[in-house]
């Protein structure tokens, strides 16, 4: 396929492109590839809520679950003002592969209301949260669905999500949710684990390549829950932080960031990396974010929103190696660009997946009422990224396939497999 027949494809289209693309190379019975493609099922629901004013108002909300073949449905609850049917339904594809290249037991959900709640007060987001519950809550518990926080959600609004489930069976079910506060049994190490899950991969395909993490150069767009994470941990492990990026602009040092000043200016009430009077504004403003991939670096990690990353920014990039710490960050034609400049990528479904795995391992603690201390899970976490890597790695090296390719095969094959032994009902 050319680099400008890929320029048409949605987020929706082009996941269904690496599925079809991995179905294809595993030349899948006639049928088998349209039911892994096709999502089991989508709810659309109205959202009416009060204002502060006391006015009424209206959202629009979705939760898809794509594949619950292998276990129950996980995946985040989006808010955001661009949220659609169509990329809920994309994102809730990428966690069925997800899910399934780490070898968790569960399946691929997503959720999403189209607001922008930076433009709502705390209250009208928590109602927005309850009767959003309350719209969808026939498809959620424990051993059906079991949403995460995304973009625009935190651990107080999994604590609603909780808290209006558990309102309407009776009893506090701790497990309908993850990503919520440890008082409420949350887990420890959540908030780092999708991060720590990036540098990890970033890590261990150094290791491939006969180095290390130490004295590399990283420039990161995003400095949220996960950019933020990956930027202390790759420079506890000796990296240097040259380029960070968000709405308000590109700063860069190629001698790296303080990130301990970054993260005090944050904390004083500073809203954008480009605020925070540590290095260089190279950018301004909403689109200078991606001013960021073009720096001198050796590894780039876009941490952001999907479709940071297309053909224009990949000809721009000077790094030898691309982890996708957010969901879809890459276009299809940017991952053309790349390949035919020689830059590994290592794809979102392997790299961000230290945030399922956490969450599995959340769930796991509520099913048998345990806390585990927060270095057991992160270990755990690396433990089980290790394992998915290794066998991640040595397929893409013995079918010499593209790493993004390779972890879609894997994750297609796995979805297969249980297809056929499960059967097909009636």
């Amino acid at each position: 396929m050319t680099t400008a027949s890929y320029q048409t494809y949605s987020a929706l289209e082009a996941a269904e492109l690496r599925v079809r693309e991995a179905g294809e190379w595993l030349k899948l019975e006639d049928g088998l590839i349209e039911t892994i493609v096709r999502p089991r099922r989508i709810i659309e629901v109205a959202i009416p809520f009060r204002r502060d004013d006391g006015s009424r108002d209206q959202l629009i909300g979705w939760r898809v679950h794509h594949n619950t073949t292998r276990g129950p449905a996980k995946g985040g609850i989006r808010y955001h003002h661009e949220v659609n049917r169509d990329e809920v339904v994309a994102l809730a594809i990428g966690r069925s592969l997800k899910t399934a290249i780490a070898n968790l037991p569960l399946g691929g959900a997503k959720g999403g209301i189209c607001f922008d709640p930076k433009k709502y007060s705390q209250s009208e987001i928590e109602r927005i949260t309850r009767r959003y519950v309350s719209e969808i809550s026939s498809f959620l518990g424990p051993d059906k669905d079991v949403p995460a926080p995304d973009v625009g959600t935190n651990a107080q609004v999994m604590a609603w999500v909780m808290d209006q489930y558990s309102t309407g069976v009776g009893h506090a079910t701790p497990g309908v949710v993850t990503g919520k506060p440890i008082e409420l049994g949350g887990s420890l190490g959540r908030e780092s684990a999708t991060g720590r899950g990036v540098v990890e991969a970033a890590a261990l395909m150094l290791a491939k390549q006969g180095t290390t993490l130490q004295g590399k150069r990283i420039a990161i767009q995003g400095y949220g829950q996960v950019g933020s994470w990956a930027a202390r941990l790759a420079a506890a492990r000796g990296a240097l932080i040259v380029g960070l990026s968000d709405v308000g602009g590109t700063i860069y040092d190629d001698k790296g960031l303080d990130l301990a000043r970054i993260d005090q200016a944050f904390r004083d009430g500073v809203r954008s990396v480009a605020d925070c009077g540590v290095g260089e504004v190279v950018a301004a403003g909403d689109k200078g974010s991606a001013a960021v991939f073009g720096l001198p670096c050796d590894i780039v990690m876009p941490c952001a929103l999907g479709d940071a990353v297309g053909e224009a920014e990949a000809q721009s990039i000077t790094a030898k190696l691309v982890v996708e710490g957010a969901n879809g960050p890459l276009t299809p034609g940017a991952d053309h660009v790349l390949a035919e400049r020689g830059v590994v990528v290592i794809p979102d479904v392997y790299a961000n997946a230290g945030g399922v795995t956490c969450s599995y391992l959340e769930q796991c603690q509520n099913f048998a009422h345990l806390t585990w201390d927060e270095d057991e899970v992160n270990a755990r976490v690396i433990d089980l990224m290790r394992a998915a890597f290794e066998k991640f790695y040595a397929f893409a090296q013995e079918s010499g396939l593209p790493y993004r390719l390779a972890a879609s095969v894997l994750g297609v094959k796995t979805i297969a497999d249980a297809h056929r032994m499960r059967g097909l009902h009636p």
